[in-house]
């Protein structure tokens, strides 16, 4: 069927339907007219809020125009799959501070290829039955907004926290577009339904919510773990307390995630009992034992420097613990000069909280021999 010939609402009953056999979650479809956001957007990279990110800058007017990415676009079609694993276990490696919290998203394999697979799926059944269709699939990989796309194309609201929230799902799900050169008839976007709720803002541990819907990336624990690759400043060290890579606290707050659903896909479920790990065991691991255990994880584009970074400061955040001093000791000599600062942090909490226990120890023998020689003493003196 030609282009010009087709039941275009037709169609996206179909795409619909082949969209859940290929595992997607929700569909749904809108045009590429970005203007809205456009503002937003420029601000936001003015205030530098972007951090060393210097690709979200890099492309200027494209990110909202979707048209001067690929030519001829006229519609996007944008979809999610939940990812959230079974049994996640988040407040209980939160409250083990010897144990290291992994964003729950990158704990299975790289979402990116497999959604990328799956879209390029989609985009050839539509082929199949329209003549002359062309596409591309994004998977946050390329200068494009996914989240404005996302939320025009009805899969949910924009946040507080900058995330997308669907009513029925929470916010616990990836993103994925097919920029088309059809034009779909689109979807309604959903109504706000954040309300008056602050619980992100005041959750996040370094106050990287700046004001509701704006995040400045340079204070948030995903971009300092994940995204930076220089020495991570020592007022945030502290906050970080013991997530080595990402942060979920401010979707582990949100009232709407009471409703989110587990994932259907196995490949997102964990692996290599990443979340369930001591810090001391993978800041064991060396380079190639880190590169194979990470094979086909998100994890990996980080690199075996920023792994020890960030361990480094979740064992330096983690109670006083002689092996843990040990472990870092031994690290010193193998390390980089930028693991090796961290490392120098982490030695400098764990030796001030062991004169705090020494203190604390001294204090109470103290005070009971204190009482002691006082009940010996006669009543008169």
């Amino acid at each position: 069927m030609t282009i010009t010939a087709i039941n275009y609402t037709e169609l996206t009953e179909k795409i619909k339907v082949w969209s859940k056999e290929l595992g997607f979650s929700q569909v749904g479809f809108s045009d590429i007219d970005l203007s809205a956001y456009e503002s937003k957007f420029t601000q936001w990279i003015e205030n530098n809020y972007h951090g060393n990110m210097d690709y979200m800058a890099r492309h200027g007017s494209m990110r909202t125009r979707p048209d001067e990415l690929v030519e001829g676009t006229l519609s996007c079609i944008s979809v999610r799959m939940d990812y959230l694993p079974e049994n996640a276990k988040f407040a209980q490696i939160l409250k083990q501070p010897d144990h290291a919290y992994i964003s729950r998203y990158a704990l299975g394999r790289d979402y990116h290829k497999l959604i990328r697979k799956r879209l390029k799926q989609l985009g050839h059944k539509i082929s199949e039955y329209c003549e002359g269709f062309n596409f591309r699939p994004f998977v946050d990989s390329a200068p494009i907004l996914e989240r404005p796309l996302a939320e025009k194309a009805g899969l949910g609201w924009t946040g507080k926290h900058s995330l997308i929230i669907n009513r029925e799902a929470g916010s616990w799900f990836f993103l994925g577009e097919l920029l088309v050169n059809i034009p779909l008839p689109t979807t309604s976007s959903p109504a706000n339904e954040c309300g008056k709720c602050v619980s992100c803002i005041k959750i996040c541990p370094t106050g990287a919510i700046t004001e509701p819907y704006v995040v400045d990336a340079r204070r948030c624990i995903s971009y300092l773990t994940i995204e930076l690759k220089e020495a991570i400043p020592i007022e945030f060290r502290a906050p970080m307390g013991n997530r080595i890579y990402g942060c979920d606290d401010c979707q582990l707050i949100c009232p709407w995630n009471k409703f989110a659903k587990t994932t259907q896909e196995k490949d997102f479920n964990a692996r290599e009992e990443l979340d369930n790990s001591k810090l001391l065991s993978l800041f064991a691991w060396d380079e190639t034992y880190f590169l194979r255990k990470t094979e086909g994880s998100p994890i990996r584009r980080i690199g075996y420097e920023c792994w020890q970074r960030n361990i480094a400061i979740a064992l330096g955040n983690a109670p006083y613990d002689e092996t843990i001093i040990k472990a870092l000791n031994e690290k010193v000599t193998s390390s980089s000069p930028m693991v090796v600062e961290h490392i120098e942090w982490a030695l400098q909490q764990q030796i001030e909280k062991k004169n705090q226990a020494v203190q604390a120890t001294n204090d109470r023998l103290t005070g009971r021999l204190i009482r002691t020689i006082e009940k010996g003493l006669p009543r008169d003196a």
